[in-house]
């Protein structure tokens, strides 16, 4: 081979190595260091592959139980699964800087790249360029290997702060958990004017659901301790809540309702669009008619509950129809991501009237 194509394939192949390793590290410090809400596409390719097989293995169940318990290991074997694939790609990158640097063959690159990588030490490196890049790798290993271990602790206690409002609100909502049951927890002592240090709260929950869930997306698939309880379903409880407020209740409308329900809808779009358009994450139908069914509540349920409100003492509106209409026009706002996010995450069919 002529000295000047060998000079410019070594330089190609060296510069190849030398992007991916630069692609991997970039998405790896945009995955958990840069506090934006970024889509890497190695991520999202190393989830979509995971959430594959999960998904084939939960199709094939009968009940939600048995699909929830086998989605709950998905969120953690991807997440450790994604430092594999950055580390396969760096030692991909640098076994073709090393062949670029004139070690003699593939298999010898792969090999001192291998050891650099996992600081073995089993492959002898001889020369400066040779020893610097290796060094490199070996340190980039442990690099990336410590960002992850770093923020486990940030991501579990996010998950746990997430839970414990969950649980909250089931608690308050009733067995099983429902927006009328709520609404009617506010208001036991006929006063709705009272409870904005609650709407607050959740303002706060859902502000931190917003931020958390675009900026370190795979705490969205990490579902909750108990099978019935999901964030998706909890904020569908809580917007559900001051849609009934607004719609069915004729009571003065509270400041704070008004912000936690725009914090709401804000949260859930912005998560489903953050899926759905940056993301480009296709949910799987994996529920069946009957859960989808029970997730988006019609005219019938809507008088079930309008007429449980209105048995219960509280203040009614006098018209029914224009509180349905009324009613459908709010959950507009919110019911298209909530149903998306509910698809995505097979979350329980609770967060509806009924």
């Amino acid at each position: 081979m002529p000295f000047a194509v060998k000079f410019i394939s070594h330089l190609l192949v060296g510069l190849a190595g030398g992007w991916v390793v630069i692609i991997t590290v970039s998405g790896a410090i945009r995955s958990f260091i840069l506090p934006r809400n970024e889509s890497v596409r190695l991520n999202a390719f190393v989830f979509g592959g995971v959430r594959a097989l999960f998904d084939f293995a939960a199709r094939h169940t009968s009940t939600f139980a048995h699909r929830d318990r086998i989605l709950a290991h998905y969120a953690p074997v991807a997440l450790v699964a994604l430092p594999i694939g950055w580390l396969a790609l760096v030692g991909a990158g640098f076994t073709a800087i090393f062949w670029a640097l004139g070690v003699e063959s593939i298999t010898k690159s792969y090999e001192l790249s291998g050891s650099s990588l996992l600081t073995l030490g089993t492959t002898p490196v001889q020369g400066l360029a040779l020893n610097i890049f290796s060094y490199s790798e070996a340190t980039l290993g442990l690099l990336l290997l410590t960002l992850l271990i770093s923020y486990l602790p940030t991501i579990y206690q996010a998950f746990s702060r997430r839970e414990v409002v969950v649980a909250q609100i089931e608690l308050r909502a009733g067995m099983p958990p429902v927006a009328s049951g709520l609404l009617k927890w506010l208001g036991h002592d006929g006063n709705f004017a009272n409870d904005d240090a609650q709407w607050l709260a959740w303002e706060h929950w859902l502000v931190e659901i917003d931020e958390s869930h675009t900026s370190l997306p795979v705490l969205a698939f990490f579902r909750s301790p108990q099978a019935g309880r999901s964030w998706v379903t909890a904020a569908g409880l809580v917007l559900d809540t001051a849609n009934l407020l607004f719609s069915a209740l004729d009571v003065p409308r509270s400041r704070q309702v008004e912000l936690t329900f725009t914090a709401g809808c804000l949260a859930v779009n912005r998560v489903q669009r953050f899926f759905d358009k940056k993301a480009e994450t296709q949910p799987t139908e994996l529920r069946t008619p009957e859960e989808v069914a029970a997730a988006n509540p019609g005219r019938e349920a809507f008088a079930k509950v309008w007429q449980e409100l209105r048995e219960g003492g509280l203040p009614v509106r006098p018209d029914e129809e224009a509180a349905w209409q009324h009613y459908q026009a709010l959950r507009m706002r919110y019911a298209p991501s909530i149903e998306f996010l509910s698809q995505l995450l097979l979350a329980p069919a609770m967060g509806s009237l009924h």
